[in-house]
């Protein structure tokens, strides 16, 4: 697949992209002649995710969801660390803190009049320097509301910083000016089953307000007002769930009023796009959230309960470990790291670390062969079939919700070397994320690396090992 993949544009100038569970986990011995161990992965085994048993909100765990950073392996690289961290679970709060629109008012600065009461959750919609419509909102004991932003005041339950693709340490994450909006959007989960969360544009600041702006997108509904925030929400859900058979819906947007879009021509339009009757803000398993600087990924508690979590992933590398795969060049034994080094290229002909030519999937350990070519920075040539393509090393896909199915990890992303299942790399080649103003590209999920090459992943060649 190509880097600037062909995007099929739809009515409404929408981007698109065209066995029985076992009781106990098993684990196969590994056949010599097989170069990937076999592990069967029940669909309705269970873990409880250690880094999320119960909620810095509360004591609960009743969790409604988890949102999860695209670009980061299962760590941000400074660490995962209070609000700030790669994934954040939703938990049921110990006491409701939901609102819902209670009424709505014109206020005028000329005139005059009733204003908001204080502590009240207001959104004001500035029409003109003379006119100001605010809608007020009351306490709902029904749900629980959770922010979402790049501002780290107590409000915000999940602080958000933009994503740099391929970002290996705190310094290379910084960006000299952000795209995400400081209170950017909220989720509101209902506290009785089946706990359904929905997703609304906008955050309410330390003084429970929305500001719209003058300059704002906004508008006047049979309903009351509604408007879009400068850079947008938007979201997509899989067709088909989240599951091995997932097929990449389309991009909408998402109002502060939850009303779904089409998107606009650019993501700071002043025009808003066509109204989607048909489609809610409700959140699916599986939806990707775009902040426009950073892109998440909502995976429901019941989706949570079918997908591999961290303690699966480890089975399923070492499986790979146990065959010992050999470098066919130097004859030693090879090992797929659970982490990335510190050094992106490892030099030494004797380390463990697996590369792999990412043109022909042939996996070897680090040597010399051709390297006159590496120092120069072009393509390399593979000494098993000749052909010429990046060398790069390989390291686990350790995310857990990033992944489709339990399969085992044979495939890799190109060029980045994410290794995860065959079903995975092709569900995440095929989905179009939100890059820059107006244009899509399909990324890596574990490091959001633009996508490049046919496909935008490749099968990976073991060697056997010989004795």
């Amino acid at each position: 697949m190509s880097c600037d993949s062909d995007l099929i544009i739809d009515n409404n100038n929408m981007p698109l992209l065209k066995s029985d569970p076992e009781e106990t986990l098993e684990v196969v011995t590994p056949n010599p002649k097989s170069l990937v161990q076999r592990v069967e992965i029940p669909a309705n085994f269970q873990e409880i995710d250690t880094d999320a048993k119960k909620s810095s909100l509360g004591c609960s765990t009743v969790k409604y969801g988890e949102l999860v950073i695209l670009g980061y392996n299962g760590c941000l690289p400074s660490g995962n660390r209070g609000r700030r961290r790669s994934r954040f679970g939703l938990f049921k709060r110990e006491t409701a803190n939901g609102v819902k629109p209670d009424r709505q008012y014109e206020v005028s600065p000329q005139k005059g009049g009733q204003g908001p009461k204080k502590g009240k959750h207001t959104i004001a919609y500035t029409l003109s320097r003379h006119q100001t419509v605010v809608v007020e909102y009351s306490s709902d004991q029904s749900t629980d509301m959770f922010q979402i932003g790049r501002s780290t005041e107590p409000v915000i339950d999940f602080v958000v910083m933009d994503t740099v693709p391929g970002a290996k340490s705190q310094e290379e994450c910084t960006v000299a000016e952000s795209t995400i909006s400081r209170f950017a959007c909220r989720i509101i989960c209902d506290r009785e089953t089946p706990h359904t969360a929905r997703i609304y544009a906008a955050g309410f600041n330390s003084g429970n307000n929305i500001f719209l702006g003058e300059k704002a997108c906004k508008w006047k509904t049979e309903f009351g007002m509604d408007g879009l925030t400068t850079n947008g929400v938007l979201i997509m859900r899989p067709r088909g769930g989240f599951q091995s058979d997932a097929r990449p819906g389309v991009w909408r947007e998402v109002s502060v009023g939850g009303n779904i879009y089409s998107l606009r021509e650019t993501r700071s339009s002043q025009q808003k796009g066509k109204l989607i009757d048909d489609e809610n803000n409700i959140l699916e398993d599986g939806t990707l959230i775009d902040l426009c600087g950073a892109t998440l990924l909502w995976r429901s508690a019941t989706g949570l309960l079918k997908t591999p979590t961290q303690k699966h992933l480890e089975l399923l590398r070492q499986g790979i470990n146990d065959t010992r795969p050999q470098c066919p060049i130097g004859f030693n034994t090879l090992v797929l790291p659970k982490h990335r080094h510190a050094s992106k290229q490892i030099v030494d002909e004797n380390s463990k670390q697996p590369y792999a030519y990412l043109k022909c999937g042939h996996v070897h350990g680090y040597h010399m062969w051709d390297s006159k070519s590496t120092q120069q920075k072009t393509e390399r040539t593979c000494p098993m079939c000749r052909e010429a393509g990046s060398y790069e090393p390989l390291i686990m896909g350790n995310e857990p919700s990033f992944y489709v199915d339990s399969g085992n990890p044979t495939h890799a992303y190109v060029p980045c070397g994410h290794v995860c299942s065959e079903k995975t790399v092709k569900y995440w080649s095929q989905v179009p994320l939100p890059h820059g103003t107006h244009a899509f590209q399909a990324a890596c999920p574990f490091c959001a690396m633009p996508l490049c090459g046919d496909t935008g992943y490749i099968k990976l060649i073991f060697q056997e090992a010989i004795d």
